[in-house]
Formats: structure tokens, sequence, C-alpha cells
């Protein structure tokens, strides 16, 4: 079978996903494209090679609608043949793109395949693609009657099951915002991250991450669903989860090269990492964001490695309970879990942040000489992703 194997990967910076954002006046379409020329530009490959762009999404609503991959590639000038398709996994779309990019040419169907996503919550609102509708139907409300819940009241029982307090989601959430902004500081994000051309100027620097966060300053938070009404079905729920220790809404995107071992050494690159497995499963849907923890437990048996192996695991920070259950259960040290910073302060676009954790870990994995990082993703419904990736260049 063909190896597969990750030649370059490439995001766009993250703006905050409200009207005002440093990257709501560009059209989801115009910001994928951007990042798609960007990571051909680099690479120099002859984008007529091709073979397909898979693109996760959330929302695909509205100005997202259109098969936004297939948009992308005709609005940045490309060749009209290639063709693309969107993926949704809810939070793990983009992630889910990578992996069917690389099953597609351990497979056989692809040599050269772009895996990207993207989300523009600014001007696709969370939710948009449902308005008005019941998306569950009679069976599942019978099945768990009296309903499913909202995220948000999943991250409070996942809270409540690890007994985690509001002080340490608060100081997860500080720390995640002062490691994002060392990185910054430091260089790290300089390479993974393109500039956005937006009608007010160039977007070259996260928008999302705030320097000087404190767990003093985000305790004033108000608990953001202790009002929800939830307080009837769980009367004994200490409502914790606000928005400072969950993910930004946020517009985005990021897009990886990946290619057939073969062809990559035919055009002369030199690929920077290869998925070593990869894990999809479903959980609890009314815990609903516990999926990471049998998907990591998945992918390290495929994988043949430990957490011992790991030398950085990326836990998408949907809400700080997350990762902190993942880090109770599996025992991972502080230094190695989303080292620099995650969603809470580099924010969460939906269908590109599976994508982007991938940027950003192979760059970890690359600047620290670790070989393994392990990535997952909590999904809505109850499902995740996981995935062990392997940094080429390690020695």
């Amino acid at each position: 079978m063909p190896a597969a194997v990750i030649v370059d990967a490439v995001r766009s910076p993250m703006g905050r996903g409200r009207p005002g954002g440093a990257l709501s006046d560009v059209h989801p379409v115009d910001l994928l494209a951007a990042v798609l020329t960007a990571l051909l530009d680099r690479t120099g490959i002859d984008p007529g090679t091709v073979d397909d762009v898979l693109v996760g999404c959330a929302g695909q609503a509205g100005e997202q609608s259109a098969t936004p991959g297939r948009q992308a590639w005709l609005a940045a000038g490309l060749p009209e043949h290639v063709p693309s398709v969107t993926i949704e996994r809810k939070c793990g779309s983009g992630q889910q793109a990578l992996d069917f990019a690389v099953q597609g040419v351990v497979a056989g169907a692809y040599e050269t395949v772009v895996a990207a996503g993207v989300e523009s919550m600014s001007r696709v609102p969370m939710g948009s693609a449902r308005l008005g509708a019941d998306p569950f139907g009679a069976g599942v409300a019978r099945r768990y009657a009296p309903g499913l819940l909202p995220q948000g009241i999943a991250a409070e029982l996942v809270a409540r099951k690890w007994q985690l307090s509001r002080e340490a989601l608060d100081a997860y959430a500080a720390r995640s915002h002062e490691r994002a902004a060392k990185a910054v500081a430091d260089g790290a994000f300089a390479r993974e991250t393109v500039p956005i051309t937006t009608p007010h100027g160039v977007v070259s620097a996260d928008e999302t991450i705030r320097p000087g966060t404190t767990p003093e300053g985000l305790a004033e938070l108000p608990a953001a669903f202790a009002g929800s009404g939830y307080h009837r079905r769980f009367p004994d729920l200490d409502f914790k989860i606000t928005a400072g220790n969950a993910s930004q809404l946020t517009d985005g995107a990021a897009a990886l090269l990946v290619m057939s071992e073969e062809r990559a050494a035919a055009l002369g690159l030199t690929p920077r990492g290869r998925i070593v497995a990869s894990a999809v499963c479903g959980d609890d849907p009314l815990l609903m964001l516990t999926g990471p923890l049998p998907a990591t437990r998945r992918v390290l048996y495929r994988s043949g490695l430990t957490l011992d192996d790991i030398a950085a695991a990326e836990v998408n920070e949907a809400f700080a309970s997350v990762p902190l259950a993942w880090q109770a259960e599996f025992g991972f040290p502080d230094d190695r879990l989303n080292p620099r910073g995650g969603a809470i302060a580099l924010g969460h676009p939906l269908g590109a942040s599976g994508a982007r954790l991938a940027t950003t870990l192979l760059g970890h994995l690359e600047d620290t000489g670790g070989r393994y990082g392990l990535q997952t993703m909590c999904e809505a419904g109850g499902m995740a992703n996981a995935l062990v990736l392997e940094n080429l260049g390690a020695p």
C-alpha cells in the first residue's frame, strides 16, 4: 500500500467570530482561498496535480452552503478540473478531512490531496443550518427523554463527574492564554500562520489571545448556564462554565498537503509528518464531550504506542472541563498537554479546528524534537476523532 505523508500545513490567524472581528469582513470562501494559495505557493507544486480538496465545515448554511472548498479553489484562480467535497463531523470536521485524505492516499485513490477546514462564525453563526428545525426526530426524543442537552450543560456534567472545581477550570483557562501568548512571543506560530488581506488591511496575528488573563479575573465572570432552566433537571449541579473557561467563537481556516511518499520523493519534497493511526468513536450523547477518552484508547491501541511515547497531546479545549477530564483519566503531564494553548485562547472555528490543531501540533513537535503527538476532538452528539501524528524530522 502507498504510504501517506504530510508535506506542509498552514493556517490563517484566528479572528473573533463576531461582527467587527478581525476576519469578519472576509467571506469564508475568500478566507479559505487565501490559505489554499499560501499552501500551494509554499510547496511549489502544480495545483493541477491535486486529486481532491477535502474541506471540513460544520455550518453548511448561507455563505458556507455551496461546497466552500470548491468555491475557494475557483476563487483562488486554480484549475477548474480539481474537485472538492465538504465534510461535517461537527467539531471534528477538519480532523476528519485529514483522516480521509490519508486514507485516500493509502487506498490508492489519491496521490496528492488537500485536507482543510474553514468556519466563519461571525458570518455563519453557530446553529444557522438548523434554525427552526428539529434535528433529532421522535426516536431520539423517546430514547433520551426528557431530551438531549446543550454542549454547555454537558460540559457542566463532565466537570461534576470528574470533580473539577471552578478554580481548576479558571486556572486552566488562564494557562491556555499564557501559553498561547508565550508561543506568540517566541515566534512559535510564525511558520504556520499566513497573512489574510481584509478590506481594512492585512491580518497576520491571532486576535483571540488575551495576554495577562488571570484566574482571579476569570473568577469574576458569571456562570453562563446558571439561568438556563437546567437546574430543574439537575438540581444538584453547581454551574461553573463561563465564557472565560470555554472556547471562543472564531473565524479561521487551515490546510494541509498530503501526498503519497513516492509522489513527494519524485517532486523532491521533504515530508514533515505522517499519521501513524486514526480512530473515531461514539460515546454517551448526554455527557457528549467524553468521546476523546475511548477514542484515545482506540488510537493508541492501533498505533502500538502508549502515552509515554507521546511528546505532546492536543485535546481540543471546547470547554476547560474536557482536557482536564481527559488528563484526570490518563494522568498526562501538564507540560505536554496543549503546550501552545488551545481553543480557549486561540479560538474554535468549528470545521477548521481539527486542521488547525494538526498544523500547530506538527510545528510544536518539530520545534521541540518530539516524535509523536496525539490529537483528539470531542464532537456534538457524543462522538470523537483521535490521531497519532509523527514528526518525520525527529531524531
